[in-house]
């Protein structure tokens, strides 16, 4: 595969960096527009694009405050991303597109769809979209750690060298049974600066900022996802983000969606983690099938 081509795209604030996997013949099927987790970047994506590179575009936007897009201010949260993903289809003149949406990427899709959904044929939520039950009260300084573990640490250090950053991943719990290639450069992409002083390039600011408009207004979430009415589908793990054994999207939780949503459907890839879903082969595999079916299912096929 070819390296993805980087495109600004004029947002609020500056420029949102979008890289743009195009196919070399003619596409198949609908462009997909590919969004990542709160802490992550456009290269999160990669996988994914791969599998889908001969038959259709793949953008994947850096996210504000994220990889080439850490430049850009605030505000953040769901609203403001969905904001700049219009701006991104639009400017890309992709419209309707299949989302993609990986982790915070899928509650970023949903609130895109319900604002946008002139611009949406299709929404592919992996692990991530559903609406979760957070503890009332608690400051999300508190939660961030717990839940994310070395993901937000980072934020706060500098590393002496490329090796030395991907050494500090390597025992991650997520990443470590599931260590390869796509790992490597979606880290390495992941930062800025000179040796011996390098770090992330996700602004520890964004990632703050969406997980507390996430605390803050939980109801805007629920009220997108409800209001949909395109085709659905969600991919889920059956462990979590530091490889525990209870998933970020408990079955019940899921249930409680799909008796409300009709046009919703649900698949579970055994034996993978919140981030082996993603970067793994059987993970990728099975989103690029998603992407197949739910293109299909739009189009009435």
């Amino acid at each position: 595969m070819t390296k993805p081509e980087p495109v600004d795209v004029e947002v609020a604030g500056g420029l949102l960096r979008v890289l743009v996997h195009r196919p070399e013949g003619e596409p198949t099927l609908p462009p997909v527009l590919g969004l990542h987790g709160v802490t992550a970047s456009a290269m999160s994506l990669q996988p994914v694009a791969r599998g889908l590179v001969s038959e259709t575009l793949i953008a994947a936007p850096d996210l504000r405050g994220r990889g080439a897009s850490g430049q850009l201010p605030p505000p953040y949260g769901m609203g403001v991303h969905a904001d700049d993903c219009a701006a991104v289809v639009r400017a890309l003149g992709l419209d309707p597109v299949i989302v993609v949406g990986e982790s915070m990427g899928g509650y970023v899709s949903i609130v895109f769809a319900a604002k946008y959904p002139e611009l949406v044929k299709s929404v592919v939520l992996v692990d991530g979209g559903i609406p979760l039950p957070l503890p009332p009260g608690v400051p999300p300084e508190t939660i961030l750690p717990l839940v994310l573990g070395p993901a937000i640490e980072r934020l706060s250090k500098t590393f002496r060298s490329v090796e030395d950053y991907l050494d500090y991943w390597r025992p991650h719990p997520a990443v470590s049974e599931g260590w390869n290639a796509d790992v490597e450069d979606y880290l390495r992409y992941d930062l800025t600066g000179e040796e011996p002083h390098l770090r992330s390039r996700v602004s520890k600011e964004a990632v703050e900022g969406d997980f507390a408009d996430q605390l803050t207004y939980p109801e805007v979430i629920a009220d997108s996802l409800a209001s949909l009415t395109c085709p659905l589908h969600l991919i889920r793990a059956t462990r979590g983000l530091l490889n525990e054994p209870t998933p970020l999207l408990p079955e019940p939780l899921v249930d409680s969606w799909l008796e409300r949503l009709p046009q919703l459907t649900v698949e579970t890839v055994d034996d993978t983690n919140h981030y082996t879903l993603m970067f793994g082969e059987r993970g990728a595999e099975r989103i690029v099938q998603a992407v197949h079916a739910i293109a299909g299912l739009a189009s009435g096929d």
